[in-house]
């Protein structure tokens, strides 16, 4: 049977919920509760996870790079792919601005078909490149921090969908093996966090779940893609990136949806590998396969995290934006921080950025 009681429960088992778990477990008892079978299930799951520090809002960025002690000098979760940026003509103007945001510099047509030599510098003559871009990797990640849950006392569950949540002296939160009390409720469930915010009777903040859709293709005949970098379009409007021996494609679009378990459209797939094929000289021949995931974005895209501003029993921790793995060390120490009464490492201003406060200014 399991403990019905614990000091925090954490309701979602994405990257979010499981990096703040870990870091509370050692200071309080910690229950993790993930309606699916495994832990990052949905938009952890389904992530083309690369860390890179310049990349886009100023509080998404300082989170990166509050994440960088932990993934660049205390652990080997990384490993090196570098990052391209692909411009047409007439895109020079935004090709710019986004190399100098970036931090990129411009390659020639030859150094770029050097390092990804299916280009086509005719059909993509702007190229900036980054090394500081590295694959995470996110499924020992995720397991390494439930580890770390479980070796301090606490409790990951998985099949443990909540179906109601009530207030008293504690949280109720019941699930199908039994109601769990907690002294603090942890609302880390992704695109589902703003139905998680009313079941508890806490006003939701306006989070709007974006499907993005991703295809593994096989790589061009005669070529392995190990170390080409991954490489996206001007605004975003699609990327490639190298996955064991394959290629991951995204259109990169962001279609607003209810939460759901997301699947990808034929029609938004076609359109992403034609925006990639437009600027290689290799078509793609093969689909290995697709999905979809939800990337949940407040209405300033900046991420929420902190104590809810009527109710301090609820922390959100919530409007990743598909920027979960990136900066979950920061922003679960962040978490940890403010749950704990320490004094947070991150900045005064960054802390309101992203505090969930600013909605009921």
């Amino acid at each position: 049977m399991t403990d019905s009681k614990t000091d925090i429960v954490i309701v979602g088992g994405g990257i979010a919920g499981i990096s703040a778990g870990a870091r509370l477990a050692p200071h309080a008892r910690v229950t993790v509760l993930e309606g699916e079978d495994a832990i990052g299930y949905h938009a952890s799951g389904r992530s083309a996870a690369l860390y890179e520090a310049s990349y886009g809002l100023p509080s998404t960025m300082a989170l990166a790079r509050g994440s960088g002690d932990f993934y660049l000098r205390e652990t080997d979760y990384l490993s090196p792919r570098g990052l391209m940026l692909a411009g047409a003509a007439g895109e020079e103007t935004d090709f710019a601005r986004e190399l100098a945001e970036m931090e990129m510099q411009q390659l020639s047509p030859d150094e770029a078909q050097a390092m990804l030599p299916i280009l086509n510098p005719e059909r993509a003559p702007l190229i900036g490149y980054s090394s500081e871009a590295w694959d995470i990797d996110t499924d020992r990640l995720l397991q390494d921090f439930a580890r770390t849950i479980r070796a301090n006392g606490g409790d990951v569950r998985t099949k443990a969908p909540v179906g109601a949540i009530s207030r008293g002296a504690r949280w109720q939160v019941t699930t199908p093996a039994g109601p769990i009390e907690a002294d603090l409720l942890v609302n880390a469930g992704g695109a589902w966090a703003d139905e998680v915010a009313k079941l508890a009777g806490i006003a939701p903040i306006g989070l709007t779940p974006m499907r993005r859709s991703m295809a593994r293709v096989a790589a061009p005949e005669g070529h392995d893609p190990a170390r080409w970098p991954m490489i996206f379009g001007v605004n975003e409007s699609w990327y490639m990136k190298p996955d064991a021996g394959a290629l991951l494609i995204s259109p990169a679009e962001e279609e607003p949806t209810a939460p759901h378990d997301a699947w990808a459209e034929d029609m938004v797939l076609a359109e992403g590998i034609a925006r990639y094929e437009d600027v290689m000289t290799a078509p793609v021949t093969r689909m290995i396969s697709n999905w979809a995931g939800l990337r949940s974005f407040a209405p300033d895209r900046n991420l929420v995290i902190g104590h809810d501003a009527r109710d301090s029993g609820f922390f959100w921790l919530a409007g990743q934006g598909g920027y979960g793995f990136l900066t979950c060390p920061a922003a679960s120490l962040l978490a940890a921080d403010l749950i704990l009464g320490r004094a947070p490492a991150m900045e005064a201003d960054i802390r309101a950025l992203l505090s969930p406060k600013r909605f009921s200014a």
